[in-house]
């Protein structure tokens, strides 16, 4: 049964406290990986004892090899976006994922059909 909370920031709270409890890192608790075509990870999906939680690291631009910002490689923290996969009405379908290709955004519904699927590892373009 989907839980209701108040806003979005309730939400991904709960969502990231979720994911917060899961032993071992969440290792054993992953149901779904999804990467890009040169295998850098996307997102990860993990099954809590509260739903379902989506979590992708978060970048504002690529990382690759042929980058010149005068930044150190690794300098700047990312941020996590965590939030429930099952969000209810109204919640906003693009999900932002990131990899050293750059930022991208992942359609919720298409997340869930793969993990409805028993989908273990995605590839997207």
């Amino acid at each position: 049964m989907l839980k209701e909370y108040g806003t979005t920031t309730q939400r991904t709270d709960a969502a990231r406290a979720a994911r917060e409890t899961l032993p071992d890192g969440g290792h054993d608790a992953a149901v779904m990986h999804v990467q890009c075509a040169r295998s850098h990870h996307l997102a990860v999906v993990f099954d809590t004892p509260d739903g379902l939680v989506y979590q992708s690291t978060i970048r504002p631009r690529s990382h690759g090899s042929k980058d010149r910002v005068d930044e150190m490689h690794g300098a700047a923290v990312p941020e996590q976006f965590v939030d429930f996969l099952d969000a209810g009405v109204g919640a906003d379908d693009a999900l932002p994922a990131w990899c050293d290709c750059g930022p991208r955004t992942l359609s919720r519904a298409s997340v869930a059909s793969w993990v409805a699927a028993h989908e273990h590892r995605v590839v997207v373009d």
